[in-house]
């Protein structure tokens, strides 16, 4: 019996690409580097040292004083199942407005948690007026409002600086995914009233997916306190059960909000280099500082708005609502965007996204974040992608993409 040649030994040695899609996008160098510190002791005072700087540096990335703010080991989906299966107990009420494919993942996360879900969808490319949801508030009065903040599905991102009011106003918490939008466009965990926000590395933050930056309001916490499985089931004042335990084991923020604490409870085993990279990712932003980072994202995703309508394409969606660091254009008539991506992948090395849903085969998805926001980035992509349709017989004017991204740059230097 012949077995199955095994793969030759050696290191891995990934082909060049620079990724200009929805993420994951090319990591800083600076961020990688960080990665490759070797290990020590999760209560070596070391460490602990560094878990008490990652708190600090992503409390000013959520722009937030919250206590709670730290790292959930796993994806930015992760984070959401957290805070998701520590917040709501079976049978509590959760609104999820969706407007896009991540709307419907918060939907599914919610279900699995238990909760009665109820759900307000709108067309792809728009976003919810504040009365929309207010209006559902009001009819449905639940204990968690559950909204992406910016869906890369079609590159929007719902204004949330009404919704922590409102939230508040019928007795909810409100919960964002902030997964695409952090780092890149303004977010105000305080100011906008947000209870609890998720996100990840693998976008703005210019890092790769595998660690989810959580925060929660003392509101949120203290939901999640109530749920500790020493406590929760035991029967007060008659028949009353103060609440119901969390769920599970590896996703219990009230465990991990204590790992993370004085306590130091040894739930797991930290994943240090992923905690080397997260702190990388936010000491870089922080660095730089959020407003700028939020600029520096506004004025390269602009060249590439300037660039991609300058040959001729059509933008996809609510523009005046459209991320810095995405943006969706149509694909044009007769040509295969799929074997379009590939050639540009083939030939260039680069990677633009695809969609989702009612949106697949129909609209490119092309990110301009991260260590990706800067000029020659955004000039490479739009050169090669303007070869590419040339070939691909759209008609365009030669040196229209760059001239306008170009452009758009001088403007932007004028204006400052």
């Amino acid at each position: 019996m012949s077995r199955a040649r095994t793969p030759d030994s050696g290191p891995i040695n990934p082909p060049p690409r620079l990724l200009m899609g929805p993420g994951p996008i090319t990591a800083d160098p600076r961020v990688l580097r960080a990665m490759s510190a070797q290990l020590v002791g999760q209560y070596d005072p070391a460490m602990t040292g560094y878990m008490a700087e990652v708190q600090e540096l992503y409390r000013e990335v959520f722009q937030t004083d919250n206590a709670a703010t730290l790292l959930v080991d796993g994806t930015s989906r992760a984070g959401i199942e957290a805070a998701f299966v520590s917040l709501i107990e079976p049978g509590d009420r959760v609104l999820v407005p969706i407007f896009g494919r991540f709307g419907h993942l918060l939907r599914e996360i919610a279900e699995r948690s238990g909760a009665e879900v109820h759900v307000l969808e709108r067309e792809w490319g728009t976003v919810y007026p504040p009365a929309e949801i207010e209006t559902a508030l009001a009819s449905i009065k639940p204990k968690l409002l559950a909204i992406v903040h910016g869906d890369t599905a079609t590159t929007l991102a719902q204004p949330l600086d009404e919704l922590g009011p409102l939230a508040a106003k019928y007795g909810a918490l409100l919960y964002t995914d902030v997964t695409a939008s952090l780092g890149g466009n303004t977010f105000l965990a305080d100011a906008w009233g947000v209870d609890a926000a998720t996100g990840g590395l693998q976008k703005c933050l210019a890092g790769p997916s595998g660690s989810s930056p959580i925060t929660l309001s003392e509101a949120a916490v203290s939901i999640i306190e109530a749920r500790k499985s020493v406590e929760a089931g035991i029967r007060v004042e008659g028949d009353a059960v103060r609440s119901d335990p969390i769920r599970s084991n590896y996703f219990d923020l009230a465990q991990i909000l204590d790992y993370w604490g004085p306590k130091r409870l040894n739930h797991h085993t930290e994943a240090t280099t992923m905690l080397y990279g997260a702190r990388e990712c936010a000491r870089l932003l922080v660095e730089e500082g959020m407003d700028a980072a939020v600029e520096r994202h506004r004025l390269h995703g602009t060249a590439m708005v300037a660039g991609l309508v300058g040959m001729g394409l059509q933008l996809f969606g609510d523009q005046s609502v459209r991320m810095n660091n995405v943006v969706g254009v149509h694909i044009p008539d007769g040509l295969d965007g799929d074997r379009a991506r590939a050639a540009l992948l083939d030939n260039y090395g680069i990677e633009i996204g695809t969609s989702f849903g009612p949106l697949a085969g129909k609209v490119w998805r092309i990110g301009t974040m991260g260590y990706n926001a800067r000029r020659d980035a955004v000039l490479t992509t739009l050169a090669a992608l303007e070869q590419l349709l040339r070939r691909g017989g759209v008609r365009l004017t030669p040196g229209a993409g760059v001239d306008a991204a170009l452009e758009s740059y001088a403007n932007a230097g004028a204006a400052a």
